[in-house]
């Protein structure tokens, strides 16, 4: 305790009063315990089915909080009754973060008066008549009333709490936290008013029971679709950084490049998961720097031939070494043809016109664009206008046409800011080199 921040602590203990006081009444007789109990056990086991020995390496870690059990019973329970669904499974749940006890005790007064809230305004409405009656279509209504609310405190009490603990604006906690809330909750607060609706029903509890099934799968679905992008994104962050540190010259270029082949596949038209590809292309198109040999990417003077044919190696180890990435696609092309030019000219195959796939075009575009416009230590930095007249002067010999133009028109949109990427400041160079020289090695 003595390491949580007095103002948060106090935030804390002001919650579990509230919850307190909000859930007092139901130690009155006309408390269904019965339904409070069944709800309570079932939001417990769907918050720590990670903890189970036959399905919990299934369960990925940040699935997030179920809460299709806590609105059922916002929609079927009086609201004090209501607020006691979540307490025992927030009470029990794990936390890596210490210390775990306020942690907890926070988070069971945080859902006990989201709830509580929720359930007060279903009541409120009539929506406790018309999951009943039933009254479906207006049964509507009142839920989604009762979802607002439950979204609006939860939202409320998470930025009231990170500003206490972080010290942060409250204006800024709580920017953003509703909308980004609300889209999931609304799709949770669904299925529990299914659930409810169901309860009442002739088939009873044991069918309600039914809607979870389907709704825990598609949570899992999700929650591992994230966690699988988080692996995708944390094995390209770690090729990227090996490459940084090898080429200290070419810090940050890696990101604008993809950065840069996003735009241009924007500008296309292409489909989000092409165009994400893509990205993954322009981040990773000089991973094959890796097998070059350090002295050769740090050498401050000319390149001898043998040095440069060593050098021209790098998009072969590339692909080389992301060959085995599955979910690179379209990528692993781009990264071995980047350095292909319209015209023939270009390396590992002299690879023509529509013979180089379309990726590596686009990354050639945007590699040879911040390399003409961040310093180097062998070349200054362009202005955006001279390096785009640049492109465009050698568009249909070096570069497509195609993705020179998408480029000039994204950049006219949405404009760029060149960085220096050396490590050490540039030399004055007499005049400006043409794209061929001011591509990267």
């Amino acid at each position: 305790m003595r390491t949580v921040p007095p103002l948060a602590l106090g935030c804390v203990l002001c919650a579990v009063a509230g919850a307190l006081v909000c859930a007092a009444p139901a130690a009155g007789p006309t408390t269904p315990w019965p339904a409070v109990a069944l709800l309570a056990a079932l939001y417990a086991a769907c918050e720590h089915a990670g903890r189970c020995r036959v399905i919990g390496r299934r369960v990925p870690q940040g699935m997030g909080t179920f809460f299709p059990v806590l609105l059922a019973g916002a929609f079927l329970l009086p609201p004090a009754a209501a607020a006691l669904v979540a307490v025992p499974g927030a009470l029990l749940a794990t936390t890596d973060r210490r210390p775990a006890a306020p942690r907890r005790a926070w988070r069971a007064a945080q859902l006990a008066l989201a709830t509580w809230a929720a359930a007060r305004v279903h009541a409120a409405l009539g929506g406790t008549a018309a999951v009943s009656a039933p009254h479906f279509p207006y049964a509507l209504v009142p839920a989604g009333a009762a979802v607002l609310v439950f979204c609006a405190v939860l939202a409320l009490l998470d930025g009231a709490i990170l500003a206490a603990a972080e010290r942060v604006p409250l204006r800024a906690a709580w920017r953003g936290l509703f909308p980004r809330a609300l889209a999931p909750v609304a799709v949770h607060g669904l299925a529990g008013l299914m659930m409810a609706v169901l309860w009442r029903s002739p088939y009873g509890p044991l069918a309600a029971l039914l809607v979870l099934l389907p709704m825990y799968i598609s949570c899992w679905v999700f929650a591992q679709y994230h966690r699988e992008r988080a692996a995708h994104q944390a094995t390209i962050r770690a090729l990227v950084q090996a490459v940084d540190i090898k080429d200290g010259y070419t810090r940050g270029h890696s990101e604008r490049v993809g950065q840069a082949s996003m735009m241009i596949a924007r500008e296309l038209g292409m489909a989000d998961e092409r165009a994400e590809v893509l990205r993954f292309a322009g981040i990773l198109h000089d991973v094959g720097k890796l097998g070059v040999p350090t002295r050769l990417l740090r050498k401050d003077g000319p390149l001898t031939p043998e040095e440069r044919r060593v050098i021209e190696l790098h998009p072969e180890y590339g692909h080389e070494m992301v060959r085995g990435i599955g979910f690179l696609g379209e990528a692993r092309a781009a990264i071995l043809h980047h350095h292909e030019r319209m015209d023939g000219s270009g390396y590992p195959y002299g690879l023509t016109g529509s013979q180089i796939p379309e990726f590596a075009r686009v990354v050639a575009v945007a590699d040879a664009f911040d390399a003409m416009t961040s310093t180097r230590s062998y070349s200054r930095a362009r202005p955006v206008d001279a390096a785009l007249a640049e492109l465009s002067r050698c568009a249909g010999a070096q570069f497509d046409p195609q993705m020179v133009g998408a480029l000039v028109r994204a950049l006219g949109q949405h404009g760029w800011r060149p960085a220096v990427t050396a490590d050490e400041p540039a030399p004055q160079l007499p005049g400006p080199r043409a794209a061929r020289r001011a591509a990267p090695r």
